[in-house]
């Protein structure tokens, strides 16, 4: 029915220049389509029962909840007070991400994702650290340097600390007592522990730092639509992942504005589209 208005107006016409090229019109837009679209795998290796156990400002819960969203896994979601952690009291591991499969526990993004990645993508081999690839070079990237100049930018003033606490406190899992304790109290000591890692991470500028790893990210993928080419690879939906929380705070907002990252990162919310979450 998308294209029956089309049609419609090539009623009258006739000849088959008009029927080859309404074909042209219909298989370049269908083509246009196909390029952002998620990737489901075949139905009989999705996991059945897939609860992920979070903070919804983490970034490295939103790098998990980006690959399960694009490959369109079904998961529930536990959110966990991170004062009390009691929705995690039954595990030895004591922080989040924390994703149950089956039954099976699972921890630690990037291996959460790779363990993820031999179950449902099987020709998909992971590669050791002597024989990296493009992909998982740009992986380790997003662990080792780009998660490091997230938190600086968040909390760079005391405004922002109190927007990145309200979002924190709107979208956690607080008691009323908690959200106003967390949200003054937690911003207030953010803002000085971003310092500390300011000196730590040899920050100087914490928003020339984050535009230079936006900027190194965009000459990465090279004019390419994603690093993977015609559609996201790993690297991709982590990058993606872990700046979907910032994306609207102030922080974010500075960043498409002063980098070039815009156009990638539209793309990327195309492609990965509506979150795939059970619904409570």
């Amino acid at each position: 029915h998308w294209f029956s208005p089309l049609l419609n107006s090539f009623s009258k016409s006739s000849g088959q220049a008009v029927s080859l090229g309404l074909v042209g019109v219909v298989a370049s837009v269908a083509t246009a389509a196909s390029v952002y679209a998620k990737e489901p795998p075949p139905a009989e290796i999705i996991p059945k029962d897939v609860v992920l156990y979070q903070y919804e400002a983490c970034p490295f819960c939103n790098k998990v909840k980006a690959f399960l969203d694009y490959y369109d896994i079904p998961y529930k979601v536990v959110e966990v007070n991170p004062i009390s952690k009691k929705e995690i009291k039954w595990s030895d591991y004591k922080k989040v991400p924390i994703l149950m499969v089956d039954g099976q526990q699972l921890v630690d993004s990037s291996a959460i994702i790779d363990q993820l990645s031999e179950k449902i993508l099987p020709g998909k081999a992971i590669i050791s650290v002597a024989d990296e690839d493009e992909e998982t070079k740009w992986r380790r990237w997003v662990d080792n340097h780009l998660v490091h100049v997230l938190s600086p930018n968040i909390y760079r003033n005391t405004s922002e600390a109190l927007e990145s606490f309200d979002y924190i406190t709107s979208n956690g899992n607080f008691s009323f007592t908690e959200k106003i304790t967390v949200k003054y109290a937690g911003a207030a000591a953010m803002y000085f522990v971003s310092k500390n890692l300011k000196k730590k991470y040899n920050i100087t500028d914490e928003r020339a730092a984050l535009y230079e790893a936006t900027e190194t990210w965009v000459d990465a993928l090279n004019g390419r639509n994603f690093l993977g080419g015609s559609k996201p690879n790993l690297a991709d939906l982590a990058v993606f992942g872990v700046l979907r929380p910032i994306r609207y705070l102030r922080s974010g907002r500075d960043m498409v504005e002063h980098t070039r990252i815009g156009e990638w990162y539209s793309r990327m919310e195309k492609v990965v589209g509506e979150s795939s979450r059970i619904k409570a």
